[in-house]
């Protein structure tokens, strides 16, 4: 109860209510507040789902579905995940003869033979039924954040939906510039995969999980990736692009995408990010904290080279506007890239640009007679 007392101050009568704190949260006319700095915040959706969740010492993907059964998860999806675990040595190789009971019960997934949520949401047949916002949104946009193009809904369990939304981007979103080396044709994704793997999955694992859906917004100049969820407590941006301790949402999510080998649990997931957009010459992407959850945005490079540097408007019937800005995009990538590495060869050039060995000659050439770049022995000399 609270304490009230009577004093005088500057000969006036003053009550004093002195209140203990209290260990859970306590609403006034059905309304949860907090302080945040000098200012009073109301608490409302999700935060204030979580909130609560926290005050109790609850975890919303701890908490039990005892509506859902054994029968309705996936017995190829706990399959899945025990081979990946196994090919990543993260697992025993005689846990292939376990049951899925076992499975889920070993991995803090099945409590009291009751399912958690991160077990429907891992491995359940249709974990939309219940988690309607589980699932991952692409969209495909022109000239503007109206003009939505195309779009697809990404649904289905969690260990097995970053292969559906790769799938997804290779077949309808994203281009594979075609290369050789010697006989041998390639086909990469324009974005790194093993990058954009890691974004995904990093989404999917540090998503709120009762919030709103994962979101991949693709345009010609790039793509933006969405996850709702503010940063562990002292954490930025700059934090996750240096070292740093790994604190996941969601731990038991994240501990069944470590077993997979999907990602690591040492706050590496940022550094191999990056590390695998310098190793092809490409620009990193960078990140933002908005609307309540993280942004990467990737460059799309090697589309923009293509398609000319600039958004193309479907209806420009003249080609040639197109193809000069095509060129000019292409040949001011070559002196960006000459100019951090002189040596590079003319393969590395195409390859980077998704453009053949003699299309890299050309625009050489052309530089070069335009007096912006020389070669000097082994190396080039950009002039500007």
């Amino acid at each position: 109860m609270p304490e009230t007392n009577h004093l005088v101050m500057n000969d006036k009568d003053v009550i004093e209510i002195i209140v203990e704190p209290c260990g859970m949260p306590v609403s006034y006319k059905g309304v949860y507040y907090y302080r945040s700095g000098a200012t009073k915040q109301e608490l409302r959706g999700v935060a204030l789902h979580q909130f609560l969740l926290k005050k109790m010492g609850l975890n919303w993907e701890d908490i039990q579905c005892a509506d859902i059964t054994l029968d309705e998860i996936d017995d190829e999806a706990v399959a899945y995940f025990l081979r990946k675990a196994i090919i990543s040595g993260r697992m025993n190789p005689e846990v292939i003869n376990s049951t899925k009971e076992e499975v889920l019960s070993n991995l803090g997934l099945l409590v009291g033979g009751v399912l958690t949520n991160a077990a429907v949401l891992l491995f359940g047949k249709f974990p939309q039924r219940k988690f309607v916002t589980s699932g991952f949104k692409i969209g495909r946009f022109g000239m503007n954040d109206a003009d939505l193009l195309s779009h697809d809904l990404i649904e289905g369990n969690l260990i097995q939906m970053t292969d559906k939304i790769m799938q997804v981007l290779s077949d309808k979103y994203l281009i594979r510039p075609i290369r050789y080396e010697g006989l041998e044709r390639h086909e990469p994704f324009e974005i790194p995969e093993s990058a954009l793997r890691e974004m995904i999955f990093n989404s999917i694992v540090h998503k709120v999980q009762s919030g709103t859906w994962n979101q991949m917004s693709i345009y010609d100049s790039h793509i933006r990736l969405w996850n709702e969820g503010e940063l562990p407590e002292n954490y930025t941006v700059e934090t996750l692009l240096g070292k740093h301790t790994s604190k996941p949402r969601n731990p038991k999510i994240a501990n069944v995408f470590f077993k997979a080998g999907f990602i690591e649990s040492w706050g590496r997931g940022y550094e191999k990010i990056m590390t695998a957009f310098d190793a092809e010459n490409l620009v990193r992407p960078t990140f933002v904290l908005e609307q309540g959850g993280i942004t990467a945005n990737i460059p799309r490079e090697r589309f923009m080279a293509i398609r000319g540097g600039n958004a193309v408007n479907v209806n420009e019937t003249d080609t040639k506007p197109i193809r000069n800005r095509l060129i000019a995009e292409q040949k001011s990538r070559i002196l960006e890239l000459l100019g951090k590495n002189p040596d590079m060869s003319m393969d590395a050039l195409g390859r980077i640009l998704a453009i053949s060995k003699s299309s890299v000659q050309r625009r050489i050439d052309s530089l070069a007679h335009e007096g912006r770049l020389q070669r000097v022995g082994r190396y080039w000399n950009v002039s500007e």
